[in-house]
């Protein structure tokens, strides 16, 4: 039964924030979150009247935020949405002026309900995608040098051997380094973490006695418990395992094995906004941790990021969880560097309030399925080289195929378990901070490391290094808490009246000719002390770039000491003409740098005739620690940031679309993720060696300047390099050379089509194939083959890697994530009984036995919200 609005007003904070979300009938309602001002004059009970709509409760932990929901029949036939149109005509009806209107009273009373319904977006329900590969098992023979750790500790568990992740044999440098911690008596005792995942089978003896009910729910099937029902919800049970698996004699043990795991089932169907924002807070005064490896498919041609609800409870987690102490979101960077794909594509791991994961395999060696980016903050240990993570699995089986970087995100987050086990006082900053101080530089000869103005070592593809679990508890001891969080944003640069509007109408803008385009801002120390900025962590860019082929455009940030951050680099696979319309990059490559200087931005392309685009401006933020933390402020969420320049007080459109529905990573990511050998030799991306040249807009507090300037800069790549060559007279005797082979070569053309002629050479009918109809089936590594959600209309060209062919693969014929439940995995690919001795292989999924699909639709994943 649902409560009465009266009572819903009237039930204490306390109450509607302990209460359990209430089922939903998406079949039956359409749903949509009203953001209400209290202190605006109209009521909540006012403003669901004159919307038409009923409140359903309170949106997660979203204060003044709520659920409402509408009859599907209400809605007109004509595709006109009745909640948003009568939100339109109040408004109308407000913008009115009550002196010169007849409707005096109804215009100021609208007014006051405009006024009062601060943002409303309706739900539409979308599938995140998982980031587990599917491996080949391993050779589990194993010798038994861990005999004496076990022995010491009682670990009984028939795995543990083949748990090399926490103890590594062969390369025993290589491992989470945990057991000494454990020796010390630091288990975890005390800390929640949640799986926010595909469900967890609580009842696994791994996993029962250390399983938090209250604060596990499922917002797929909205239910109390986070029971596993597909096939194939064996994810989340397997990162559980890594974290909180007990001593027994079932599988392994978890890096926390004392600590509590709870499961929050969001990725086995679509979910909304809101109940993504729901889950991403549920119990997050008693939970600490949230572990979440699953974002956008990792395709190397998608682009999305949180939508503004999604925001909101990402920093009320920061904010106000853990008693004020913040969540710790920890964030699996994503396995599509075959494709190209950077984490900075994605909008999860590029957050500054993630702890965003990429993978190592047990000889320290980058994998080539894990992301490089900017914003990849530490490796940990996950699958490769022909070894992957041993965990639990459904049906209380065990799993020797677990892998990816969906593996080395929950290992980090087991590794924080023990550091906040013993300093609970941890603020979700102090987290990154002892993160980037005590992570250790694997392979020191890989070219991909550089020095930042701080001095460490830093690697798009490693971050600061392996997370090394006694180094991180022993530094988090001694660990002096950081001041509160400060940020600067620095205004808008504008390049030859660069703008787009809220529509994402693009205009003007300054052309990415040779040599690309660079504009650069200052930052002064005064602008600093007013702002309360002491010490830099985190730098946000945020572009506009208008492009018809997104994929061949490079974004670089160059700092004020000369630190280059590459924010965006190529990706072959990414044919959209969106451009970037305000989407945000980050890095932490700047952390402890001065920013008391010139920063320059330059993007460039690939300078394809068929291709073109321009740079219509940039915005930048800084973030830290402040100076006076008795001066603190509170940052709210813009509810619109894509407009350039910013406008924050223009209403957020409604950004309704069709259900998306998103493959599982288990059924496309490379199979021989765990077999192919890592490499420490090859740097992540090509950089430009030269700093372009600019002119300089200075950011000071008085002087918030609206517009930039730019100048194109000298190309740096290959037409620099033909310059110097036409530069010096030896090119005339080359060219004199390259012609006379030439005209050599058309001479031999012509004759050798005489000699058919005269012989009356003929071609056999039917000889003519199109090429459109040559498909050449994939070798050696397996191509991942989604596009989400069908889309066409930017990514439609899916071509060979090798060959340059088109695949043939359709995107609404693809592999697509089932609706129905489906029967259990056959004998043969199922996991390792408790008591048995086969191991689990994760095979690929067959096409065969996926069952149900649901239908494609004509909606990308990156049309979702691509500008946050």
């Amino acid at each position: 039964m649902r409560l009465p609005l009266a009572l819903i007003l009237f039930l204490s904070h306390s109450f509607v924030l302990g209460a359990r979300p209430t089922k939903r009938f998406y079949h039956t309602h359409d749903y949509y979150v009203l953001e209400h001002d209290p202190h605006a004059g109209a009521s909540l009970e006012d403003c669901a009247l004159a919307l038409g709509v009923e409140v359903v409760e309170q949106a997660g932990e979203l204060v003044n935020h709520w659920l409402v929901r509408i009859p599907k029949y209400v809605q007109k036939r004509d595709g006109v949405d009745v909640v948003l149109s009568s939100l339109a005509s109040l408004r109308s009806l407000a913008s009115e002026d009550p002196s010169l209107s007849a409707r005096s009273t109804s215009s100021l009373h609208a007014r006051e309900l405009s006024s009062s319904i601060r943002w409303l977006n309706r739900q539409q329900l979308r599938q995140r995608a998982k980031r587990a590969p599917p491996p080949i098992p391993p050779d589990t023979d194993s010798p038994d040098p861990v005999k004496a750790v076990a022995e010491r500790l009682d670990i009984r568990d028939p795995s543990f051997p083949q748990q090399w992740h926490l103890i590594n044999v062969p390369y025993p440098e290589h491992s989470m380094n945990v057991t000494g911690l454990w020796d010390l008596g630091f288990t975890g005792k005390g800390v929640v973490s949640a799986l926010v995942d595909d469900g967890l089978a609580y009842e696994h003896p791994d996993l029962a006695a250390n399983f938090w009910a209250k604060g596990s729910h499922d917002f797929n099937d909205h239910e109390d418990l986070p029971t596993p029902k597909l096939f194939d919800d064996h994810h989340g049970t397997r990162c559980a395992g890594q974290i909180g698996a007990v001593k027994n004699d079932a599988c392994g043990v978890g890096i926390a094995w004392d600590s509590k795991i709870a499961g929050i089932r969001i990725l086995s169907g679509p979910i909304t906004d809101v109940d993504e924002a729901a889950s991403l807070n549920f119990g997050f005064q008693e939970t600490s941790i949230y572990s979440c490896s699953w974002g956008p498919p990792d395709d190397g041609k998608s682009m999305e990021a949180p939508g503004y609800l999604i925001e909101k409870a990402i920093v009320n987690g920061i904010t106000n969880g853990r008693g004020g102490k913040g969540s710790v979101f920890v964030y699996a960077s994503g396995n599509g560097a075959s494709h190209d794909d950077q984490c900075n594509f994605d909008g999860y791991t590029n957050s500054i309030y993630s702890v965003t994961v990429a993978a190592v395999d047990h000889q320290g060696l980058h994998p080539y399925y894990s992301e490089a980016c900017a914003a990849n903050l530490i490796v940990a240990y996950s699958s490769g080289g022909g070894q992957n993570i041993v965990t639990t699995d459904i049906h209380n089986k065990c799993s020797s195929g677990h892998g990816g970087t969906s593996a080395a995100a929950p290992n980090a987050a087991g590794v924080f378990a023990l550091a906040l086990g013993v300093r609970p006082e941890l603020t979700w900053r102090d987290v990154q901070h002892i993160a980037i101080r005590t992570s250790r530089v694997v392979n020191p000869n890989d070219p991909d490391w550089e020095k930042t103005a701080a001095g460490r070592s830093f690697s798009y593809k490693y971050g600061y290094g392996v997370l090394d679990g006694y180094a991180y508890v022993m530094e988090a001891q001694k660990w002096e808490l950081v001041k509160p969080q400060a940020w600067i944003h620095l205004p808008a640069i504008q390049l030859s009246g660069g703008v787009m509007n809220a529509n994402f109408e693009m205009s003007g803008g300054e052309s990415i000719g040779p040599g690309g385009v660079s504009s650069k801002i200052t930052v002064t120390a005064d602008s600093l002390k007013e702002h309360n900025f002491e010490t830099l962590e985190h730098v946000t860019v945020r572009v506009w770039i208008e492009h018809t082929k997104r994929g061949d455009v490079s974004v670089e940030l160059v700092s004020p000491n000369g630190i280059k951050s590459m924010l965006a680099a190529p990706r072959s696979g990414d044919t959209a003409n969106t451009g970037f319309p305000g989407w945000r990059f980050m890095s932490v490559k700047h952390w402890d740098e001065s920013p008391v200087g010139d920063w320059t931005i330059r993007v460039f392309d690939k300078e394809d005739p068929e291709h073109e685009g321009k740079f219509l401006g940039w915005t930048m933020s800084l973030w830290g620690s402040v100076i006076d933390p008795a001066k603190t402020k509170e940052y709210i969420v813009p509810q619109i940031e894509h407009t350039l320049p910013p406008d924050h007080e223009a209403e957020n459109p409604d950004s309704s679309a069709t259900t998306k529905v998103l493959p599982k990573p288990t059924d496309h990511l490379p199979g021989d993720h765990d077999q192919a050998e890592g490499e420490a030799t090859k740097p992540a991306f090509s950089q430009p060696t030269k700093t372009p040249e600019s002119v300089t807009s200075t950011f000071t507090s008085t002087t918030p300047t609206s517009t930039g300037t730019m100048v194109p800069t000298v190309d740096e790549g290959l037409t620099s390099q033909l310059s110097n060559l036409f530069g010096e007279r030896g090119w005339i005797f080359g060219a004199g050379a390259v012609v006379l082979l030439f005209g050599v070569g058309v001479g031999i053309f012509f004759w050798r089509r005489a000699v058919r002629k005269r012989q009356n050479y003929t071609s056999l009918p039917g000889d003519e194939v199109a090429m459109s109809s040559i498909r050449q089936e994939p070798t050696g590594r397996t191509r991942e083959l989604y596009d989400a959600f069908g889309e066409v209309s930017d990514d439609e060209d899916d071509v060979d890697e090798r060959t340059g062919l088109h695949s043939g693969y359709d995107p609404r014929g693809g592999l697509q994530f089932h609706t129905g439940f489906l029967d259990d995995d056959d004998p043969q690919s199922a996991g390792t009984p408790l008591n048995g001795a086969a191991p689990y292989r994760d095979d690929p999924i067959d096409q065969s036995r996926r069952g149900r699909s649901s239908p494609g639709t004509d909606e990308s994943w990156e049309h979702a919200s691509q500008t946050r």
